[in-house]
């Protein structure tokens, strides 16, 4: 037996890491700008984080739900203050397909019906209720296709409101920023007038905050560069626990969720709920929202100005840009050549930047110069 290869395999061996460097097998030194996928939000193997982890593995790692598990409140408080919801609950899980899945069973539960409005481009995640949300018809199999789902147009308010008039639809789950689509960043017109919507029509608004989330765009959620909205329900995941798998529901205190209704054996563990909470000390003791805001500016700002770049999208640390030419042989001459981890994202021409929140800007600058090189290269 071999382990299934879910990705298309890059030929490096990551065994060490720390801050925004890998280190191979071969003692290869990598700048790593992806943070496997939105994961690292805080740096690998940041030393409160670690700590943290290792602190509570003394102690007790995991119990089952049947049980009073206080630092799982000590989280849901924290989260609350640090991201502006400290009147939502917080129902804890293992991934943001997960947390995706329970938010659109609390909306089906709490409206009584079973569609779904989801949008072009967008991705939730690869379990059977997410996969029927996804955009994508690589991973949609025969078994996740339900007529109960429209996949609309991005941006387009006419069409959403169109089908909340026929009267079916639970929920609408949008991202606070499209990544796997491209990093598209939707209009704040669009999300207001989504929740406008969804409150006339007696359906619930979801945000999905899983890549977006946890100040990756200079927010602590992205869906709040827009003045005044609040969502029904609010997923999480990736930067969360910066490495160990935790997810999460933000829910409205207007839903009547019951016991029983969400359950899970995993989800809300002891180690789990360290290290979010690490996480989370993290981004308020090193100030890691605005960070992440003011380098985010550099980095669009510089790469504006890079011959080859035809444009740029994105905000904080959540970054889109397309080239001239195509992504992959770029890409591939940036980890290979330069040491420089990137991601793909999108179209053929798009490549994504998700880099740890704490980044050092020479780190920026120096990525910008390589890939300045690299095009040069490739235009000669």
């Amino acid at each position: 037996m071999k382990p299934f290869d879910v990705y298309p395999l890059i030929n490096v061996t990551p065994v060490k890491a720390a801050g925004s460097k890998i280190w191979d097998d071969q003692d290869t030194e990598y700048l790593d700008l992806y943070g496997g996928h939105a994961v690292i939000s805080i740096g690998h193997s940041h030393p409160h984080y670690t700590k943290r982890i290792k602190d509570q593995l003394d102690n007790i790692a995991f119990y089952s739900n049947s049980v009073q598990i206080p630092i799982q409140k000590e989280l849901a408080t924290k989260l609350g203050d640090v991201s502006g919801y400290p009147d939502y609950d917080l129902f804890l899980c293992n991934s943001g397909a997960e947390a995706n899945e329970n938010a659109l069973k609390l909306a089906s539960f709490e409206t009584g019906k079973k569609g779904f409005i989801a949008f072009t481009k967008g991705f939730h995640g690869r379990t059977s209720g997410a996969v029927a949300l996804t955009d994508n018809p690589k991973i949609l199999a025969p078994f996740n296709t339900h007529e109960s789902v429209h996949i609309l147009p991005f941006n387009d308010l006419e069409a959403v409101e169109k089908q909340l008039a026929e009267g079916s639809i639970a929920g609408v789950i949008v991202e606070g920023i499209q990544g796997v689509g491209g990093i598209q960043v939707p209009d704040p017109a669009f999300l207001l007038g989504l929740s406008e919507l969804t409150k006339k029509y007696g359906a619930k608004l979801i945000l999905d905050e899983v890549q977006s989330g946890y100040a990756r765009t200079g927010k602590f959620f992205a869906h709040q560069w827009v003045e005044g909205l609040k969502p029904d329900l609010i997923t999480v995941a990736k930067g969360m626990g910066n490495g160990f798998p935790i997810g999460g529901v933000l829910i409205s205190p207007e839903f009547q969720a019951s016991h029983g209704l969400l359950g899970t054996t995993f989800g809300g563990n002891h180690l789990a709920c360290a290290a979010a909470l690490a996480v989370l000390e993290v981004i308020e003791e090193e100030n890691l929202i605005a960070a992440a805001a003011e380098s985010g500016k550099a980095i669009i700002a510089a790469l504006e100005k890079v011959e080859g770049v035809t444009e740029v999208r994105g905000k904080g640390l959540m970054i889109g840009f397309d080239l001239a030419t195509e992504a992959a042989p770029v890409r591939s001459a940036l980890i290979h050549e330069h040491k420089i981890f990137t991601g793909s994202s999108g179209g053929k021409h798009t490549i994504r930047l998700l880099p740890p929140l704490n980044i050092e800007p020479k780190a920026l600058t120096l990525f910008v110069e390589k890939l300045e090189e690299v095009l040069k290269v490739k235009q000669a």
